[in-house]
């Protein structure tokens, strides 16, 4: 075993190895970016190095200054986690020349996967299934046409040397081929520096199973079961669990010989996740080998029993694998979502910016958080916004939900949005809890898991939350005056009585940008409160009592989770959130930011793309202008109405400030 690793990245995945490493005696170092110096995995590790900028291609993609930093430290390994280096057979070649340890497959394995096209013929040498398609090196524009309509539609194009849900377009008809093979074949250079594509049939309603597997250098391949990633929006995963609830126990057992068969096809060493795609009839096809420990490994940790990265550095470090194939059980069911800072109301646009709030439920042996940051922790515009994982686990699937829902209840996060109401939501839809999603479900009836744009709060969580600010304000005026030199005085009770009859309390907030105002009367508990509906509600014997509140509205007993932070109410009534802004009852705030009728402005910070549109152009309504690159994804800017440009005020590859005006229309 190893006295010292190298951590090339960043993030909850670098916390995570070293959480085992020192479980196990190992030393660890850490590189950083200039926007990571106080990051978490910085702070854990045993050293850690500066490599950079705070672009990925001025640090974590620099393999030379990662190479350095290991053989300066004295590390005798490194360990490329997900993303960045992890799947980049150049760097590890250049680890392995310097003398040191690579934990993951050879470059000479990657290699075999790094085409998508090169791939899929090598597995069906190898008598792995797979989709039928196109993945010659031929790629005229006008040959790839004729491929696909020989192939038939729906058709999928997708980048040869893509990955991540980049580079992938359906196309349903002839007519739509062209434009589609444009916009994939530009994505796929902007993301990968290549823009060669394959085609394949598309499967409808498909099923997304990966099967993970481990080879050591001895010439053992096992497999550790499935995890299914049908819940998926735009190809990339939202909810991930094992087993599935899809396959049978002879469909189990041959896509787990299949991925075996992948595995030994490329002489696979350490950690890898062979994916297929399922159709409805139960036919699966091979898609990809992601060559590297995936995201969503805790929740294959839960079900065996095993510590997938412990594995990982045994398995380096030229130990063969710790058991059989007949030795791995599985045990219960886990699933996993992701807490990103994103609007999911604003089409999932990634945020930025600090951590004012992160509230999590407490790890046991049912919930686990993996994490790289804490609150107070800023989430840069730099990287991936996942904040959290969030994965939990019981003896059966309808437990694991139920686990889910409680533990997304228990958490809040407040300065970036976030999408934890659109997890909740989707933890309790039909689809997922019948086990019935497919990959392409969230698109088609993403409507179902968003809140209607004018619904109203819900009342009893509304009259909460009123409550909830009514007695904090009588607390803080308690307080105020205990303080004072007349504590006894009767302005310490903060029921707005008036001479001669009682008082009304107005209070406002912010909900989703709309304003609400509602009236109270009474104190200490018991009040009349108006505007939450037709009629007064009225409220007796509410009580706080640490993070809860109880109380009778209207003489039903109610009980809520607080997880508000003293500047914003948030009220949980077990299966819905209500997240208020208390803001001046008599001072209207201004209107929302933003670009006027005039403007097309950067929605965040990002790198412009590709400029579609010259000062004199006439423009229509909704006709695509500038497409910039923000967090790992395109954002599409659109003219905000028809007109005139009159000044395009970005090019290409410039890297532009949230809220900046990119083209400015005539008046």
């Amino acid at each position: 075993m190893f006295d010292k690793i190298l951590i090339a990245n960043r993030g909850e995945i670098a916390c995570r190895v070293i959480r085992t490493c020192r479980a196990l005696g190992i030393r660890t170092v850490a590189v950083y970016s200039e926007a990571d110096a106080d990051a978490q995995h910085v702070r854990q590790a045993d050293e850690a190095y500066p490599i950079g900028g705070p672009r990925p291609a001025d640090s974590y993609l620099r393999g030379d200054a990662i190479i350095e930093v290991a053989l300066r430290s004295g590390a005798q390994a490194v360990h490329p986690g997900y993303g960045f280096l992890s799947e980049n057979a150049d760097f590890a070649d250049a680890v392995a020349a310097a003398g040191l340890t690579f934990i993951g497959p050879a470059g000479s394995s990657m290699r075999k996967m790094g085409s998508k096209a090169g791939a899929k013929e090598l597995m069906q040498a190898a008598g792995v299934p797979v989709v039928p398609g196109y993945t010659g090196e031929d790629q005229t524009p006008e040959l790839l046409h004729r491929e696909a309509d020989r192939i038939g539609y729906p058709l999928m194009i997708k980048a040869a040397h893509g990955g991540g849900g980049k580079g992938m377009r359906i196309v349903r008809e002839s007519a739509e081929f062209l434009p589609n093979l444009e916009s994939c074949q530009r994505e796929a250079r902007n993301a990968f520096g290549r823009d060669r594509v394959l085609l394949e049939r598309y499967v409808e309603q498909p099923r997304h199973i990966e099967i993970q597997i481990f080879g050591d250098a001895h010439g053992q391949v096992i497999h550790l079961n499935e995890r299914e990633c049908s819940a998926q929006r735009r190809y990339q995963k939202v909810l991930e669990e094992s087993p599935s609830a899809f396959l049978t126990p002879e469909l189990r057992q041959a896509m787990g010989e299949a991925a075996v068969m992948a595995g030994r096809a490329i002489d696979y060493v350490n950690a890898g996740t062979v994916e297929f795609i399922v159709g409805q009839d139960g036919g699966f096809y091979f898609m990809e080998i992601n060559t590297r420990l995936q995201v969503e490994h805790p929740v294959t940790e839960y079900v065996t029993g095993l510590d997938l990265v412990e594995w990982q550095l045994r398995v380096a470090s030229g130990e063969a694998l710790p058991l059989a194939q007949g030795d791995i059980v599985q045990r219960g069911h886990a699933i996993e979502v992701r807490l990103y800072a994103e609007d999911p109301e604003a089409g999932f646009l990634p945020g930025s910016g600090k951590l004012e709030r992160l509230r999590l439920p407490a790890p046991d042996a049912h919930v686990r958080i993996d994490s790289g940051v804490v609150e107070g922790d800023t989430v840069t515009i730099f990287y991936d916004p996942m904040i959290a994982k969030l994965i939990v686990a019981d003896a059966d699937r309808p437990r694991a939900l139920a686990r889910l829902r409680a533990a997304l209840a228990q958490c809040e996060i407040a300065g970036p949005k976030s999408n934890i109401e659109f997890l909740e939501r989707l933890a309790r839809h039909p689809a997922v809890v019948e086990g019935r999603i497919d990959t392409g479900y969230l698109d088609r009836h993403l409507d179902e898991f968003m809140p209607a744009a004018d619904a109203a709060p819900d009342a009893d969580l509304l009259t909460a939350a009123t409550v909830t600010e009514l007695l904090a304000q009588e607390r803080a005026t308690r307080a105020q005056a205990a303080a004072s030199n007349d504590p006894q005085s009767p302005w310490a009770i903060a029921d707005g009585w008036r001479l001669g009859h009682g008082g009304r309390r107005s209070l406002a907030f912010l909900h989703r940008e709309q304003r609400l105002e509602v009236q109270a009367q009474g104190s200490a508990g018991d009040y009349r409160i108006d505007g939450i509906g037709a009629a007064a509600v009225q409220v007796q014997g509410a009580r706080l009592d640490g993070d809860g509140l109880s109380l009778r509205i209207d003489g039903r007993a109610r009980r809520f989770a607080l997880l508000g932070d003293g500047r914003r109410v948030v009220a949980h009534d077990g299966e819905r959130r209500l997240r208020l802004q208390p803001v001046p009852m008599y001072r209207h705030e201004a209107a929302a930011a933003g670009g006027s009728g005039n403007n097309v402005v950067a929605p965040m910070p990002g790198r412009v793309v590709v400029v579609k549109a010259a000062a004199g152009d006439s423009v229509e309504a909704g006709q695509e202008l500038m497409v910039i690159e923000a967090m790992k994804m395109e954002l599409s800017l659109k003219a905000p109405r028809d007109g005139t440009v009159a000044e395009v005020r970005a090019a290409a590859g410039e890297f532009v400030e949230a809220d900046a005006v990119l083209v400015a229309l005539a008046p």
